[in-house]
């Protein structure tokens, strides 16, 4: 999985939050370099992140992001055309607003460092219905072709066990190919039997062709939750593009 730096404004776009929504207490899951727990939390948002990479190293986030910004911006301004850019405008400001991004989520985590929480899907370290709205973005559905089945579904009833009211999710594609994950339809129908109905909201943001959608599950009346689920141990490592390697050794310094 990627860490990227997205802001506050991108994740209002991506969740189609309200003002009403950033009064609540929010999970932002995983939580990367994002500057969205900083912006909203400036605001008087209750909002926390958690991700892996909040364990040993997590100092070095805020440099690595900007690092990582830098190597992406030569990918997306060659291949613009690849992208989507009625949000962002073009590459130049898409990097300009990640480097912000990552600036803002590196002083947050030295300012408030006990908003950045580590941990990661499909066992959280968060009691059951701990927020009211739990966010995902850019983990479950985007590396459907790295993980299993079995560990979405895992992960999507973590989420909704620690969510009283909704827990949102985006895109619905695949980050390499701009196709719908195949299995959403199915781990739909199984979280609809567990007693959380979701729907696909359209949203006013996308950045691949056609990722403009984003899953709602809805927490609020469900029964109890599996707590025995398949998938708990498949993952995909972080990587960081521009250190060129996925050798373990190398990312050992800034991993969970």
């Amino acid at each position: 999985m990627l860490v990227s730096a997205r802001s506050l404004d991108e994740y209002r776009a991506m969740f189609a939050l309200t003002d009403d929504d950033l009064g609540l207490r929010i999970l932002d899951c995983p939580g990367g370099a994002a500057s969205f727990v900083a912006e909203a939390g400036a605001r008087g948002t209750d909002a926390v992140a958690v991700d892996p990479q909040y364990g040993q190293g997590r100092d070095l986030l805020g440099t690595l992001a900007l690092r990582e910004i830098e190597h992406k911006h030569t990918d997306v301004a060659a291949h613009a055309e690849r992208y989507v850019w009625d949000w962002f405008g073009g590459p130049e400001r898409y990097t300009r607003l990640r480097a912000e991004s990552a600036r803002a989520f590196g002083a947050d985590l030295a300012a408030r460092p006990d908003r950045y929480v580590a941990g990661s899907l499909p066992h959280l370290p968060f009691e059951d219905r701990s927020f009211d709205l739990v966010l995902s973005s850019h983990l479950l559905f985007s590396y459907g072709a790295q993980l299993s089945e079995e560990f979405h579904l895992s992960a999507l009833i973590e989420l909704v066990r620690v969510a009283r009211r909704e827990v949102r999710l985006f895109p619905v594609v695949l980050h390499t190919s701009d196709r719908r994950y195949e299995a959403l339809e199915r781990l739909r129908a199984a979280l609809d039997a567990l007693g959380v109905p979701s729907r696909l909201d359209r949203v006013d943001y996308a950045f691949q062709p056609g990722g403009d959608e984003a899953l709602v599950l809805d927490a609020r009346s469900h029964g109890p939750l599996p707590t025995d689920r398949p998938g708990a141990d498949d993952h995909d490592p972080v990587r960081w593009r521009h250190l060129g390697t996925e050798d373990p050794v190398v990312l050992g310094s800034v991993r969970a």
